[in-house]
């Protein structure tokens, strides 16, 4: 199958298939009657296989490890395991993060309902943002 076909198969983009070949995730073959780049069914396994990685949150730095480690005839089981593990902490954190985040956005927007809009007067841009800053300072 050509890029078009993978990619639609995969329901991914043509450019998708492309980097993740230039990558070296899938491999594809010339055709040599056009020098148009031919998957098998193994390009379309691997895509599934990089999808559903990346679901669970791997990079592709990390997919590459994972099938290298496969396609060497070794079992990648143990280094996904240890792999999921650092990340569920890590993304915990981030979770912890954004709801902080999220909390000084609710915070500023409750704030910013009684406030009148301001008009940009060459000290000052959005008086919004300027005046949060300043109440959070003090």
């Amino acid at each position: 199958m050509r890029v078009i076909d993978l990619a639609k198969k995969a329901n991914v983009t043509s450019e998708t298939v492309r980097h993740y070949t230039r990558l070296g995730l899938i491999h594809a073959q010339r055709d040599p009657n056009n020098g148009y780049q031919i998957y098998d069914n193994t390009a379309f396994t691997r895509m599934q296989f990089i999808q559903q990685s990346r679901t669970l949150g791997f990079s592709l730095k990390q997919i590459e490890e994972i099938l290298d480690q496969a396609d060497s005839g070794d079992s990648p089981c143990p280094m996904v395991r240890d792999l999921l593990e650092k990340k569920v902490p890590e993304t915990k954190a981030k979770i912890a993060q954004l709801q902080a985040h999220l909390a000084t956005m609710e915070a500023a927007l409750e704030h910013w309902e009684s406030m009148p809009n301001g008009t940009p007067d060459g000290h000052s841009i959005c008086c919004l943002i300027e005046e949060w800053e300043d109440s959070k300072k003090s």
